[in-house]
């Protein structure tokens, strides 16, 4: 017996009296046979024929890009000069899966071999997106047009929080594709385990928590030939060495720790500095931090908005509350912004760690934070932040600030994460590169360059004329 509702209104996170149209629940059951049945026409058309649908889904999402980027503020809580950058790449993402489709699963020929032969790839079947709220259309939409190109059918089920914006971008999808193609899927936990459970559904990928992430992984185990692709956070280092840019280290720190409200996965949750220039940059760390000011995100000038709802205020007063470290800023919960409207706001919080095991003891280190709260340790040799660094089992995003080319590789070398940066927030994750986490941060799969090789399977084609 499923405990999911059967519908809701979400309430905006920045203005709790603004309600939303209820959201009713759809039938997995009945999207799936719609995704199966259009599966098999889908497929057999050409890539080229496939490419002009989806740049017609491209081109709708264009004209209606303006409204969108003003839902996604309005129901995430997302400042709208972030929601319209996020409009920006899910626009972009039609030309790269374009460009990666031509080199990546086109027809190959093999040659050196005894017999003339082939690599040809061929769709999966109906796969199942499911979408976070933080970024509710960019992160499936990925997904979504490389399923697609492919030859896959796409049942895409957005994040409940995100459920009226995900609504409106089905809209614009399905306007431009045969019946089936896309399907979007409205619903909760439940819904989302019966989607990525299904026999007919032959590929997963989900972006959210560790421990869904685990269970759903755990599920699918006896399922071999299913793919699934996880994406499930992190807990992100920003290494600062004596010899960086401190005004440049201490500016993306702040916005690596307040884009989103700390609600990315590849958000800054952790500084490891060089113990000679902690106190220069803890300075110019809060001086910067302080451009971070809860706001209504409709306003252009917004840099920090609410969080998402209840739950992650919660967590938040949870983990700004704790006692393994000195709070340098302390944070804080404010009940509205400077327009009046009651929200889910916060302030950021950094605490400056005295104790390490004390640190690797606490919710601090072992939970993704998902909020604008850091933790500052300092570190006396490369090594000792080596060390620190890999003592936590997560492997999405790091950024080391240092001149030293030889330093950076250093690191480089050292550090198990599947994004690294040098000088540069642990949030910039262009849609030009791969995306995807090591250890508990997921299974190398998601990501944004190169994600349709996850969306076919090879097929080793090899011929001999007859006698």
């Amino acid at each position: 017996m499923s405990n999911d509702p059967r519908s809701w209104q979400n309430a905006s996170p920045a203005d709790l009296s603004h309600i939303f149209p209820e959201t009713r629940s759809t039938d997995p059951a009945a999207a799936i046979r719609r995704s199966s049945d259009a599966f098999p026409g889908w497929s057999r058309l050409t890539l080229e024929a496939r490419k002009e649908a989806l740049a017609r889904c491209r081109s709708n999402i264009e004209k209606n890009s303006a409204p969108l980027a003003e839902l996604i503020a309005r129901e995430t809580g997302k400042p709208i000069r972030e929601a319209r950058l996020e409009l920006q790449a899910v626009t972009a993402k039609f030309d790269l899966t374009f460009s990666d489709a031509d080199s990546l699963i086109s027809e190959k020929p093999v040659t050196g071999g005894p017999h003339p032969a082939a690599v040809r790839c061929h769709p999966l079947g109906p796969a199942a997106v499911i979408a976070p709220f933080n970024f509710p259309i960019h992160l499936g939409h990925g997904a979504t047009v490389a399923y697609l190109l492919a030859g896959n059918t796409v049942l895409f089920k957005p994040s409940p929080l995100a459920s009226n914006t995900a609504a409106a971008y089905a809209r614009e999808m399905q306007a431009a594709l045969p019946p089936g193609v896309f399907e979007p899927v409205q619903g909760w936990g439940e819904t989302s385990r019966s989607l990525c459970l299904d026999p007919a559904v032959r590929a997963v990928c989900f972006t959210g928590s560790i421990p869904v992430g685990r269970s759903l992984a755990k599920d699918l185990a006896t399922d071999t030939s299913k793919v699934l692709a996880l994406e499930l956070g992190g807990k992100n280092s920003l290494v600062v060495c004596a010899d960086a840019d401190l005004d440049l280290a201490a500016e993306c720190a702040a916005d690596g720790m307040c884009l989103t409200a700390g609600q990315r996965c590849n958000a800054t949750s952790r500084i490891l500095v060089e113990k000679s220039i902690a106190a220069p940059f803890l300075k110019k760390l809060l001086a910067s931090t302080a451009r971070y000011q809860p706001g209504d995100p409709l306003e252009d000038s917004t840099l920090l908005g609410p969080l998402i709802g209840l739950a992650a205020h919660e967590r938040y007063e949870r983990l700004s509350s704790l006692d393994c470290g000195e709070w340098i800023l302390p944070g804080g919960i404010l009940e509205k912004n400077p327009r009046g409207q009651h929200g889910w706001y916060v302030l950021p919080a950094i605490a400056l760690i005295h104790d390490p095991a004390a640190l690797d003891a606490s919710p601090l280190a072992r939970e993704e934070t998902f909020a604008p709260i850091l933790v500052v340790e300092t570190f006396g040799s490369d090594a000792e932040a080596i060390a620190r660094h890999e003592s936590w089992d997560f492997g999405l995003t790091a950024s080391v600030f240092t001149r030293s080319d030889s330093r950076f590789e250093s690191f480089a070398a050292a550090l198990s994460v599947g994004n690294l940066y040098r000088n540069l927030p642990t949030t910039f994750s262009p849609s030009t590169l791969p995306f995807g986490g090591w250890g508990a941060s997921g299974n190398s799969r998601p990501g944004a360059r190169g994600f349709i090789r996850h969306a076919v399977r090879e097929q080793a084609v090899q011929w001999r004329s007859a006698p």
